[in-house]
């Protein structure tokens, strides 16, 4: 009798031992399901506050760049009247609206283009050719730049650098006045070939060139060739 009850209380002990493993098991799980929702709701937040970071940065550098664009459009227009003002012949205006342009930003190229070729036309071709090579110097390819060293040496009367920055000038742009400029250049020389053949290529791009052309001084020593009366008739 007495082994019986013992052997039942073993049994009793063992189903004891067995719930409350089953119970501590129970237990950590659910202590487990209870912190993976705040582990997650924690790199929801961390994740959100990331994003907030990466939008805040991202809108800084996209006002940044319209502001870069918006002074750029300003300086723009700036540049522009003191273009049109050299074209004017208000030689002084120009180099003024120029100065101010590189006073707000002195690696505006252009503005050291007018500016120079202004100079030049100013009676001041050393500062001139400074401020052209200038421009050239931010901008080797600047078309324009090219365009008015060859201006500014052909009004200096130095016309074989003139006629080398004209080729120049036409490796970057096509440009009419830049053919226009070598044939003016070649007439001047009496040189009939060679005066027409650039001339021929400025009237291709723009045939009002033979306006131009026709009360052209620089023609004057080739005017009478029949290859000139033929080609701007």
């Amino acid at each position: 009798m007495k082994a019986k009850w013992f052997k039942f209380k073993v049994l009793i002990s063992i189903i004891i031992a067995i719930l409350a493993i089953i119970i501590s098991i129970r237990n950590i799980n659910l202590k487990n399901s209870i912190v993976a929702p705040s582990n997650n709701k924690a790199e929801v937040t961390v994740s959100k506050s990331e994003e907030i970071k990466n939008d805040k940065i991202q809108d800084a550098e996209i006002k940044k760049q319209q502001v870069i664009k918006q002074k750029q459009e300003a300086l723009e227009k700036k540049w522009k009247i003191g273009y049109d003002e050299f074209f004017k012949k208000k030689y002084v205006q120009a180099i003024e609206t120029e100065r101010k342009v590189l006073k707000e930003d002195s690696n505006f190229y252009k503005a050291y283009a007018v500016e120079g070729i202004a100079l030049a036309y100013s009676g001041n071709f050393k500062s001139g050719l400074e401020q052209i090579d200038q421009a050239l110097k931010l901008k080797p390819d600047y078309g324009y730049a090219r365009f008015n060293k060859a201006l500014a040496n052909e009004l200096y009367g130095h016309y074989d650098e003139a006629i080398k920055w004209y080729k120049s000038a036409l490796e970057v742009e096509k440009f009419e006045w830049s053919y226009y400029g070598i044939a003016s250049i070649y007439g001047r020389k009496g040189d009939i070939e060679n005066s027409i053949k650039y001339l021929k290529l400025a009237i291709d791009i723009n045939p009002t060139i033979k306006n131009t052309a026709k009360d052209e001084e620089d023609f004057d020593n080739v005017q009478d060739s029949i290859e000139f009366k033929e080609l701007i008739k």
